[in-house]
């Protein structure tokens, strides 16, 4: 455990150090002025840091007295957990409040007694590694908060996306929109929302088998979310082959030019499928489009009514379009 002795007088300092190294065994090093220690220590950045594990320093030093250089070290970084025990010549109240006011943990007056100096700095030394102990279990602490707040933003997202898919899943779907929902009844502001659905998927998972359904899921959603661009625009698996896209603050006519440009992302994939009802024999999608602002008593269970009606609309129309409810 090293320490650092700072006394300008270099006689009695080099005693002190043969009583620490005779004696206790202490590795010391010595500095005979404040800014030699601050050098020792690394706070000027002239030199390397020095493994310091307590500080024996005379309060009558030239140039910074060892009062304010104690001050300065427990300001900065690489003093603040070292303890450091103040010499004197004189055990008056004022200096030795002054002292401990500095930062100090104990102080020692000359002459030195072995037994109480060895006492003191046996102390101080257990103080240091206390701090050590602590400082590395407060550490292991942060460590371990971090890794519970990342595991559970991972398991936040596990149970908010969709499996197979990606996606958000029906339980966010929930949640958001009835988040926005009210939101938007609070500022009297326009909600969204577009409902799709696969065509004739039941029957593309009789001819080509459901792995190859589930491909077919995973390239839609892919192709519908790269459609949306704003944050808080939410696209999520509602059902089996149907998914839904809430859109804050979106009103019919955006909400429109987006459902078709979702019903062209899907299109453009051009993923084949022998039974399509539609002449060019790909996976298509039909969509419905609702727009409100809700009123004080309306439910979200209405506006994914009307967007119901209106994907039902795209059906029976013949698939492969966008059908907007008119409120």
């Amino acid at each position: 455990m090293p320490i650092l002795v700072v006394d300008d007088d270099e006689d009695l300092a080099h005693l002190l150090a043969l009583r620490l190294q005779l004696v206790g065994g202490y590795e010391v090093c010595l500095a005979h002025s404040a800014s030699a220690a601050f050098e020792r220590l690394g706070i000027q950045g002239t030199e390397a840091a020095a493994n310091i594990d307590l500080i024996l320093m005379d309060v009558e030093l030239p140039g910074i007295n060892g009062i304010e250089a104690c001050r300065r070290l427990k300001s900065h970084p690489l003093g603040q957990d070292i303890p450091v025990i103040m010499i004197t010549g004189h055990d008056d109240q004022g200096s030795l409040e002054a002292a401990f006011e500095a930062g100090a943990v104990d102080y020692v007056t000359k002459p030195f007694d072995n037994a109480s100096l060895m006492a003191r700095v046996r102390s101080a030394l257990r103080l240091k590694k206390e701090i050590g102990v602590r400082k590395q279990r407060e550490q292991e602490l942060l460590d371990l908060t971090y890794r519970l707040e990342a595991a559970n933003e991972q398991l936040r997202q596990l149970t908010s996306l969709d499996d197979l898919t990606g996606i958000a899943n029906r339980r966010q779907f929930e949640v958001t929109i009835h988040q926005e929902f009210q939101r938007a009844m609070r500022n009297k502001t326009v909600l969204s929302l577009i409902m799709i659905d696969i065509d004739n998927f039941k029957v593309y998972n009789d001819i080509y088998g459901h792995q190859t359904g589930d491909s077919c899921l995973r390239r839609v959603a892919a192709a519908l979310d790269s459609v949306l661009k704003r944050p808080n625009d939410l696209l999520a698996r509602y059902g089996g082959e149907e998914f839904a896209v809430i859109l804050p603050e979106t009103g019919s006519k955006g909400a429109s030019n987006i459902a078709e440009s979702l019903r062209q992302a899907v299109e453009i994939l051009k993923i084949p499928h022998s039974y399509a009802s539609q002449n060019n024999l790909r996976v298509t999608v039909s969509l419905g489009v609702a727009t409100l602002i809700p009123q004080r008593g309306d439910e979200p269970t209405k506006l994914i009514s009307i967007a119901d009606q209106a994907l039902y609309q795209s059906k029976h129309a013949g698939r492969n379009q966008v059908s907007v409810a008119v409120i």
